[in-house]
């Protein structure tokens, strides 16, 4: 059998430093901002020559903090309330034979700082610390297929939820993070199969921890602690 040994040529800093409320997907909150440092050995400019010309990027990851011994050829997918099981192939599930990611993410600039070249982008999906393995560029005219038919995801299918969130408690959070904190919320964090209004959830966001209820479509934040 083959096998090939692959190494993280860079690592992503975002402001989701656990798994909770991380959009479900690529570009669904465009807001969100990150950096993806390369480790020393991958920092040359000429590697990234060009790369200015394209709007968006491919990143392939590692599903790092989501691994199990062993796979299953079936798994949940939240999407269905979990209570349905699909083929592994026919889903985004982390729990894969090969744990790699792969996110669509919009180049917002190339920047040349002490530690190389580093990529800021948008609307990525991605935990802080997260290995990434390559970087591609995104190619819309064979990338884009408007024509294709999405299975049972075929729609964003992400239900958005009103946002309350006193002024008082939105002003500890750092002031360029705050519209990406809103859209956050505004996705709903919960998992889909949760719909308790009496609980009380908790997230972390760009260095503060965020409490938050939701009721009849209302997402309501009753504190922000630094």
């Amino acid at each position: 059998m083959e096998s090939l040994c692959i190494k993280p040529i860079a690592h992503i800093h975002s402001d989701f430093p656990g798994k909770f409320g991380i959009p479900r997907q690529s570009g669904l909150v465009e807001e969100l901002t990150a950096r993806v440092v390369f480790e020393p050995e991958y920092r040359d400019p000429s590697a990234f020559r060009g790369l200015e010309g394209f709007s968006h990027i491919w990143l392939i990851w590692d599903f790092s903090q989501a691994r199990r011994k062993g796979w299953s050829p079936t798994v949940r997918p939240p999407r269905l309330g979990g209570n349905r099981r699909l083929g592994v192939f026919a889903t985004r599930s982390p729990f894969r034979p090969n744990p790699l990611g792969l996110s669509c993410v919009r180049l917002a600039a190339v920047e040349q700082t002490g530690e190389g070249p580093v990529l800021v982008v948008a609307g990525a999906d991605l935990m802080d610390g997260t290995p990434i393995y390559d970087v591609k560029p995104y190619l819309p005219y064979t990338d884009c297929r408007p024509e294709a038919a999405g299975g049972f995801a075929g729609q964003p299918g992400e239900d958005t939820v009103e946002v309350d969130c006193p002024a008082r408690l939105l002003e500890r959070v750092p002031e360029e993070k705050r519209s990406a904190l809103l859209a956050v919320l505004a996705r709903d964090p919960r998992p889909r199969y949760q719909d308790d209004p009496e609980r009380v959830y908790g997230m972390s966001f760009g260095g503060v921890e965020v409490k938050f209820r939701v009721s009849d479509g209302r997402l309501s934040v009753i504190e922000v602690a630094n």
